[in-house]
């Protein structure tokens, strides 16, 4: 059973299919969603790498499976936001500003059904998923893309009365900028939703059996000296106390409240969130290589090890919990 919950700031179950199917999926799929928690919106990231060295055309496949893990939260975070706005038959267009995919753009469609919904990415290989997806289900009059190089195309965005971004302006040097540029695309009395941090994926209890315990809040740790450092080296970096309403204040607009939506799948995981984890894994596997001591590195080589009873794809003790936090406000209405 799969469990999501929301909270205002102020699953699959089933046995993995048999080893061989198991192995094959997983020697397909090498890489783990950019993203953050394994997007959360549908172009989520692992910190520790900077924008411009991720092959986003080929984590499209990634991106997308991991943005349906959280479908349910996006699902919430969208019903909330038609409350935020009032009259949702008066939204005419969304902008969905890094949308990977396509997986909430098509979730914010849905959810505001007479509105255009613009997906906007750098990447073709993306864009070309959001149009497959829109058109699987029915959204390709209403869901249309463009590409654009952010943060220099901002100005040539088109305006909307709902303007969606999820882990996504902190890959900006000038995160304060960035989000005055994503108000400015706002109408009079229109609302921005930054979707950013939250809670990091856990997956795993303390102890597994292998390794040293604690083996998860040691992969965080180190996986935020990394993001650190790519937010240092980003082209304009600067240092902010990263209070989103406040920043959002500071942008010109009305905060209107932050939620954080919860992403529950308990054990025992069925193989798509199985192969997500493998793939997570992988990934920072490698990111992390000279960070971690070698009993981590030997102890994260079991977990991907597909074959192994104690590897991600097979243990009964694996879960998927992770959590997004969305902060919004409103452009003031004109006189």
């Amino acid at each position: 059973m799969t469990g999501q919950q929301s909270r205002q700031h102020g699953d699959q179950h089933g046995e993995p299919q048999d080893r061989a199917a198991s192995r094959e999926h997983a020697h397909g799929h090498q890489h783990d969603q950019h993203h953050k928690h394994d997007h959360k919106h549908s172009h989520s990231h692992n910190h520790g790498e900077g924008a411009h060295d991720v092959d986003w055309d080929e984590l499209g496949p990634l991106l997308e499976r991991g943005a349906e893990l959280q479908m349910p939260a996006l699902e919430q975070a969208a019903a909330w936001l038609g409350e935020l706005v009032g009259d949702g038959d008066a939204v005419a267009r969304v902008l969905d500003v890094g949308s990977g995919p396509g997986v909430a753009a098509c979730v914010l469609a849905g959810a505001f059904p007479r509105a255009e919904v613009v997906a906007v990415d750098q990447a073709d290989g993306l864009l070309a998923r959001v149009r497959a997806r829109a058109a699987e289900r029915g959204l390709a009059d209403r869901l249309v893309t463009r590409k654009a190089d952010l943060p220099d195309a901002f100005t040539e965005l088109p305006s909307a009365d709902l303007v969606w971004t999820s882990d996504v302006v902190h890959h900006f040097g000038d995160q304060q900028a960035a989000l005055r540029d994503l108000a400015a695309r706002l109408r009079p009395g229109g609302v921005l939703a930054v979707g950013e941090r939250g809670l990091p994926l856990r997956f795993l209890p303390r102890d597994i059996g292998i390794g040293r315990p604690g083996l998860l809040p040691r992969l965080e740790v180190a996986n935020e000296a990394r993001f650190a450092a790519m937010r240092a080296e980003l082209p304009g970096a600067v240092s902010l106390v990263e209070d989103w309403p406040a920043m959002l204040a500071a942008a010109g607009l009305v905060p209107t409240g932050s939620r954080t939506f919860l992403t529950d799948h308990p054990a025992p995981l069925g193989l798509a969130a199985r192969e997500q984890l493998h793939n997570h894994l992988t990934r920072l596997r490698s990111l992390l290589d000279t960070e971690l001591d070698a009993q981590d590195r030997e102890t994260l080589d079991r977990l991907v090890d597909d074959g192994a009873p104690t590897g991600i794809l097979w243990r009964p003790d694996a879960f998927y919990l992770t959590a997004t936090t969305v902060h919004t406000a409103r452009a003031c209405a004109s006189d």
